[in-house]
């Protein structure tokens, strides 16, 4: 497979461990409109990959993924936002049915799709700095680019819905307390623990792995299908409100805004992820 034509991820094997990494650390790997169709690509290609028999992912320099870039956003049109939404479906669907199994190494911040590219995955480490949180309805729009999904799974419908209603970020300790994430690990030896597993995973049984991942993916898949064609026409809906423009306006010029206490806890929100603002 020739991974050369992707612009936004880098890969690098060893042996039959792909390693992949969203490859814009200028921006906190935020997902720009380049890397979103990267992601809608990626993994159908990955799982024609016959070199392949396990995935690592995470993200280059401070950052696993800070979630949408902004400055994308302020000037989408109805036609790109329908795109939009068809990557999005995509790159979860795709994400879903890689067969081989897919470990993230979430080494900073993952907000929003971020998050949601992280917990998708079949097992989930976190370095012991890294923050979690999806910020959507910070910016006035629904959690559903996957988030209403998976955030249930993992820690119950009362604790998602707390996080996914108020944006509030977890620290990698407290995601894996609640059950969100599977191991917190020293932020230097991450990638060591996740190559490991990847490894051991390579080396085993492909058919007995794989078949035995499907298997449990299958109440994923099938909540997936219930759930997500409404979370996401109700996020686009969301881009066409007043609070979300004010909102995108008040990360954009990066100053807090006035005479709306909701658009101060978008400014706070911004103000306490270490990133440069300007993210979803």
């Amino acid at each position: 497979m020739d991974y050369s034509k992707y612009q936004t991820l880098a890969f690098r094997k060893t042996g039959n461990v792909l390693i992949m990494s969203i490859n814009r650390p200028e921006a906190m790997n935020a997902v720009n409109a380049t890397l979103h169709t990267e992601l809608s690509r990626v993994f159908a290609d990955i799982a024609a990959d016959t070199s392949v028999n396990a995935v690592v992912f995470t993200g280059e320099g401070r950052a696993f993924c800070a979630g949408g870039d902004l400055n994308w956003f302020k000037n989408i049109t109805p036609p790109q936002l329908d795109v939009l939404i068809i990557e999005a479906r995509k790159i979860v669907l795709d994400l879903l049915e890689l067969p081989q199994p897919i470990i993230s190494a979430v080494n900073g911040p993952a907000a929003g799709l971020g998050a949601t590219l992280a917990l998708f995955c079949d097992v989930i480490y976190a370095a012991d700095t890294a923050k979690i949180s999806d910020p959507h309805v910070l910016v006035g729009v629904t959690a559903g680019d996957g988030g209403a999904v998976i955030w249930p799974w993992l820690v119950g419908v009362a604790r998602a819905k707390e996080y996914l209603m108020t944006g509030d970020s977890l620290t990698a300790v407290e995601a894996e307390r609640i059950g969100l994430i599977n191991h917190v690990v020293p932020a230097d030896q991450l990638m060591a623990k996740v190559t490991a597993l990847a490894t051991r995973l390579s080396n085993g049984s492909q058919m007995a792995i794989r078949s035995t991942k499907s298997s449990v993916n299958k109440v994923l898949r099938d909540t997936t299908n219930l759930l997500f064609d409404t979370s996401l026409a109700l996020e686009k809906e969301c881009f066409s409100s007043p609070f979300h423009k004010r909102a995108i306006a008040a990360f954009s010029e990066m100053h807090r805004p006035k005479h709306s206490e909701s658009q101060k806890a978008v400014q706070r929100q911004a103000d306490s992820t270490d990133h440069s603002g300007d993210r979803l």
